[in-house]
């Protein structure tokens, strides 16, 4: 709650996920609850599960703690590592046409499941399920999620950056405001790009709650 109230007074997000492996789904709902007014219970993703026939749904919160991000843009960095939660977030934002994504193709880790021993000194990692998007019916497995801005990992940021500020720049009204905006473009192309540390691979997508 801390960190979405502190963000509420910027002009745009950029989220980078360019090292995320992985995480819980129910983070995913909870971020993208922050993103979407309170009357709007959005449906963002299902998993289904073949063991028991059964499918989880997820929606978007109508009652969260704080102020909600919306009516702002928002730009999700992603790379090849982007993994499993991590591409969903990326997935969702683009299929809900919530943000813009820049970089690079994610890794294509979508479905759950869980590491299965098979002897001694192997195991093997077996989905149970597969995640289910309800616009496109299908998912990320394998393919991984493409950006709507295709550039290396390491330009996404800075790229990013300068389209947040030449869509602020088009719609500002204020002289002033505007003037101090376009003056912050040429130091951000004058950023130098550091390499991006890309450490280890995503991490296996696990059943939600497990």
């Amino acid at each position: 709650m801390a960190t979405m109230t502190l963000l509420g007074g910027t002009d745009a997000l950029i989220v980078d996920l360019r090292r995320n492996g992985g995480g819980d789904p129910n983070m995913i709902t909870l971020l993208l609850s922050w993103l979407f007014a309170a009357d709007d219970r959005v449906h963002v993703n299902d998993f289904y599960f073949r063991d028991a026939n059964r499918t989880e749904q997820y929606f978007t919160m109508t009652t969260i703690p704080g102020e909600r991000y919306v009516n702002k843009d928002v730009y999700v960095l992603t790379s090849h590592r982007t993994g499993s939660a991590a591409e969903e977030f990326s997935y969702d934002i683009k299929n809900l046409k919530r943000g813009t994504l820049v970089g690079e193709t994610t890794a294509g880790a979508a479905n759950p499941g869980s590491i299965i021993r098979i002897g001694p000194h192997f195991a093997a990692f077996v989905s149970n399920g597969r995640a289910v998007n309800p616009i496109s019916k299908t998912n990320w497995e394998g393919v991984g999620v493409e950006p709507d801005i295709s550039v290396p990992a390491e330009d996404a940021l800075k790229t990013a950056h300068l389209a947040a500020l030449a869509k602020l720049i088009s719609i500002e009204q204020d002289p002033d405001r505007k003037a101090a905006l376009e003056g912050t473009v040429q130091p951000v192309k004058d950023t130098p790009v550091e390499p991006l540390e890309m450490g280890g691979g995503p991490r296996p997508a696990k059943a939600p709650g497990k």
